[in-house]
């Protein structure tokens, strides 16, 4: 009889007969297999009903042949759609799986594929998965439950368990059920199990593996844990040899006689095989010694009833609120105070400074305030500073000039003898020959007048 397509639901690689020339199953296999076949290839999309078995690899397969048809618009028949498909999983009320299922779909173009190894502690609790189902091309969406029914096993869990490293499998390639039927047979022509049941499959990626270059079809591993009822063979002791363990540590890969019968179509990495014998392990529960360190066991948490009082806020939020705005206030006005009641004034500034320094100042901003408006416009009349003030003889004071009786362009910093109004001519000398006394002259001469007398 051939295998399933999945394996699924109880004991869906339990083996009997001697070798892989006698592929046969027990009935109880027998009626999963056809609960499987159901469960995996029926089209109506209630919500389903599974009966895994705690300790026993659990897969389920979303296809997305399945789903195509509650897409609008509705294929007729015959007709092939390819529509990109993704799944969301879910346990319901939480945004997540169970910690023990798995979901893996490649690309929208692939079926989903739930799988797993149920826990004891779920047995007789119905788990219920939210599958939610999108097209990509049209954003439609379908939803519908799946009911996992976790049934305790007789043998759980089997006492000698072996973990095999497979490098030449993705875990989707895996979970086929021919491929994994090919590995238990495998398996069971090395071990020679009365009872041989998969575990759990495991992605080398969730054990910090990392991803393989996409170049020579390289995989990314994939562990395979597998357990039975009798010691393990004297094949799978060689890998504890001395001489391979030495290998290993050296990256080499270790001499197992019974390798051949694996290579054909798995690659297995025999330095990582790790071999379990539950009947040896030994309980390491220890009692806690209460000590210093330790606080008493309060018992469980008990949360305060609804009939607690109502507690009124207000008091506190307005004692919150008004120390600080009644401190800033003090502090502003504190600083008002200071900053307008407290200042000299421009007054008693002028008081206190001496007049000639007050003039000097004044003649400053005025002397600035004419230049700034000279750079605003050049043509405007010459500034006061610049004209003469005083007789350059005489010492006497002028009167400032009208600049609107010339040009100012024109007009010179300082002003010629011949220029200045009521100014006293020099004497000259004549054309005649006649000397007129200068002024310097008379100054020199009454100079020397005083001379002479004294």
């Amino acid at each position: 009889m051939q295998l399933p397509r999945w394996c699924e639901l109880g004991d869906p690689c339990a083996w009997t007969g001697q070798g892989r020339g006698t592929r046969r199953m027990s009935p109880a296999t027998t009626g999963t297999f056809l609960l499987t076949v159901y469960t995996i290839f029926s089209k109506v999309h209630s919500d389903r009903d599974v009966y895994p078995s705690a300790g026993v690899l659990f897969v389920h397969v979303l296809e997305r042949e399945s789903f195509k048809g509650e897409f609008p618009p509705y294929p007729k028949p015959g007709e092939i759609s390819n529509d990109p498909i993704t799944f969301n999983t879910n346990l319901m009320g939480y945004p997540d799986r169970p910690g023990w299922l798995r979901y893996i779909q490649r690309t929208p173009y692939s079926d989903g594929v739930l799988y797993g190894s149920p826990t004891a502690e779920s047995v007789g609790k119905p788990t219920i998965i939210e599958i939610t189902a999108y097209n990509r091309r049209t954003f439609e969406t379908a939803r519908h439950n799946l009911i996992i029914n976790i049934m305790s096993a007789e043998d759980f869990p089997l006492p000698y368990q072996a973990e095999f490293f497979i490098k030449n499998m993705n875990v989707e390639e895996m979970l086929a059920s021919e491929v994994l039927g090919d590995f238990l047979g495998a398996v069971k022509n090395v071990w020679q199990p009365e009872r041989l049941n998969a575990i759990n499959i495991t992605s080398a990626l969730d054990r910090g593996g990392r991803v393989p270059l996409p170049i020579n079809d390289m995989k990314e591993g994939v562990y395979v844990m597998v357990g039975a009822d009798v010691p393990f063979s004297s094949c799978l002791r060689e890998v504890e040899n001395p001489q391979n363990q030495l290998r290993c540590s050296q990256e080499m890969e270790p001499v197992i006689t019974c390798d051949k019968k694996f290579r054909t179509q798995f690659y297995i990495d025999w330095c990582k095989i790790s071999l379990v014998d539950k009947t040896k392990q030994v309980s390491t529960y220890q009692e806690v010694i209460r000590g210093e360190g330790i606080l008493p066991d309060g018992g469980e948490y008990k949360p305060p009833s609804d009939s607690l009082k109502s507690r009124d806020y207000y008091t506190d939020f307005l004692i919150t609120l008004a120390v600080p705005s009644a401190v800033a206030l003090v502090l502003f006005l504190i600083l008002a105070y200071i900053m307008c009641c407290r200042r000299e004034g421009v007054e008693k500034r002028n008081m206190q400074t001496p007049d000639i320094q007050l003039v000097h100042h004044s003649a400053i901003q005025k002397s600035t305030k004419e230049l700034r408006d000279m750079s605003k416009n050049r043509e405007i009349a010459w500034p006061l500073s610049t004209l003469p003030v005083f007789h350059p003889v005489t010492g006497e004071l002028i009167p400032p000039l009208n600049a609107d009786n010339y040009e100012s362009t024109n007009m010179p910093l300082m002003q010629t003898q011949q220029n200045l109004p009521h100014q006293t001519q020099i004497p000259q000398q004549q054309t005649t020959g006649d000397f007129r006394l200068t002024t310097f002259q008379r100054f020199e001469a009454s100079i020397m007048k005083l001379f002479i007398r004294f």
